[in-house]
């Protein structure tokens, strides 16, 4: 039980936290979000579409570059971003454990990151996803300050810009303005031998 000091405190918490709420409102204060997704647990990607099905639905212009996924995928969740009017390109030559070409994948992601440059200083788009795009900047392929001083310097105020995978590099979390992991507790396969599913993984 708490004690009264201790339930007083929380009070003084919850009305300075209501008075926080009402000036934020009251400012109506917008700009163009850093999120990042990261993490070891199953999510990521599924989160940022629906942040991109969200947006499409309220008329933004929604672009998505896939950093692994090859521009052949044709998964369940690129077919309703296109049936939606949500332009989706992949730039990977698919999971890079099995390149046989190692140099040949890094140089796809950086041309990636060329065309996301090239896309985020023409402001094509209101909501850019950037899906597994974590994975170049941890694998030592682009680097990360580099990565993170261009955006500072070229991704429009009004740009929300999302970007997924796991192990997001240090600098990159402290600059982004959300950041959610991803957290692994349970898992069909390993748990139960249980495949991919359509639907539900692709």
């Amino acid at each position: 039980m708490m004690s009264e000091a201790e339930q007083q405190t929380d009070s003084d918490e919850g009305v300075e936290s209501e008075a926080y709420r009402k000036e934020v409102r009251a400012a109506k204060r917008r700009k163009g979000l850093v999120i990042v997704n990261t993490g070891d647990g199953k999510g990521k990607s599924t989160a940022a579409f629906g942040m991109a099905f969200r947006a499409r639905g309220r008329g933004m212009r929604v672009g998505v570059l896939q950093f692994l996924k090859p521009d052949t995928a044709n998964y369940g969740e690129i077919r309703a971003a296109r049936e939606m009017g949500i332009e989706i390109e992949g730039t990977g030559d698919g999971w890079t454990w099995t390149s046989k070409d190692m140099e040949k994948t890094a140089q796809m992601a950086r041309d990636g990151w060329a065309l996301a440059q090239q896309r985020i200083e023409a402001e094509q788009y209101e909501l850019l996803i950037l899906d597994e795009f974590t994975y170049p900047m941890a694998y030592g392929w682009l680097e990360t300050s580099e990565v993170v001083s261009w955006l500072r310097e070229h991704k429009p105020d009004s740009l929300h810009l999302v970007i997924t995978g796991r192990d997001a590099p240090e600098e990159l979390v402290e600059y982004a303005d959300l950041v959610t992991e991803m957290r692994l507790v349970k898992h069909p396969f390993e748990d139960q031998g249980i495949n991919a599913q359509p639907g539900i993984e692709f």
